[in-house]
């Protein structure tokens, strides 16, 4: 069951722009905040007791309660906000409280990582966190001041090219880490 939920979350969250564009002059924000529960939802069924998850899944309800309120789409604009908020302070709290997150998946792979690889994923924390602290600066704008098309290409398309293309970069770094380092 967990893999389905897991699914569906993912499956929402990136459908999440395009079905809150589709959705505006159809729907009542307040409808299409249903996305929003089904995400909390699923996410509360899916994780223990990590308090990471229960602010974000909090944060998610925050937005949800927010939209039947108003009944207006700037909480569910904001939602992309929230993401990258949360994934930019599970990162840096990593970088306090080490292993950073990228080391730790790279430890899911080799337990026996070398000093110089620790540093390695380090900066690559680093490097993300940069990421989504700019990323969610854009996503703010755009909730806050464009028009809903410009919301929606941004958060539903252009985020992830940018965020395919960090993995992408990378990998590429890494592989020639990888191979000066023979690790």
């Amino acid at each position: 069951m967990r893999p389905v939920l897991r699914f569906l979350t993912v499956a929402i969250v990136l459908i999440y722009p395009l079905a809150i564009w589709l959705g505006q002059g159809q729907l009542e924000p307040r409808y299409l905040a249903l996305l929003l529960l089904l995400v909390a939802l699923f996410r509360l069924s899916m994780v223990k007791s990590d308090r990471g998850w229960a602010w974000w899944t909090g944060g998610t309800l925050l937005l949800f309660a927010l939209t039947l309120w108003v009944n207006a789409p700037l909480p569910l604009k904001l939602y992309p906000v929230l993401v990258n908020a949360g994934l930019l302070g599970l990162f840096s709290y990593s970088l306090v409280v080490p292993p950073t997150v990228i080391e730790r998946i790279a430890r899911a792979r080799d337990a026996d990582l070398p000093a110089a690889a620790v540093l390695y994923t380090r900066r690559v924390t680093q490097v993300w966190c940069v990421f989504f602290a700019v990323n969610g600066i854009i996503a703010l704008i755009t909730a806050l001041w464009t028009p809903a098309l410009v919301w929606t290409i941004y958060n539903g398309l252009i985020a992830y090219v940018l965020m395919g293309l960090l993995f992408a970069g990378e990998y590429c770094v890494r592989w020639r880490f990888k191979r000066r380092h023979h690790a």
